[in-house]
């Protein structure tokens, strides 16, 4: 019988970071709601890369990374460069899998929270290449 290792457990810190992320898409999806935004998906995990939540609104499909830090500044300069580009691949991929979004213009936000602050959503934070 192979011996098998016993999984770790999660670091409270890990979950703790993990419940704030949450609760702050929570958060992103109720203000884009009320600003006229349909959500199409949340939490999406594709090979190509992870995207917190894609929205329509009009003619435009909108790739929102959600970013919960100590405070509005620090969560708007946390997506890299080399994550902008994972999740334009699986924007991608998400958008070639669904023809009704073919034909559609795209853009990648930032929803910036912070304990205490109304989010901050900016706008055509990143482009494609």
């Amino acid at each position: 019988m192979p011996h098998r290792d016993k999984p770790k457990p999660i670091k409270k810190h890990k979950l703790k970071a993990h419940r704030h992320g949450r609760r702050a898409e929570g958060v992103a999806i109720l203000f884009l709601r009320l600003k006229g935004y349909r959500i199409i998906a949340r939490n999406l995990r594709l090979p190509q890369g992870e995207i917190d939540v894609v929205a329509r609104r009009g003619g435009i499909v909108v790739f929102i990374e959600v970013k919960y830090r100590a405070n509005i500044g620090l969560a708007q300069d946390a997506v890299r460069p080399q994550q902008w580009q994972r999740i334009a691949r699986a924007a991608a991929q998400f958008v070639g899998a669904q023809p009704r979004l073919h034909g559609l213009r795209w853009r990648f936000d930032v929803m910036a929270l912070a304990p205490y602050r109304w989010p901050q959503h900016r706008l055509d934070a990143w482009r494609a290449s």
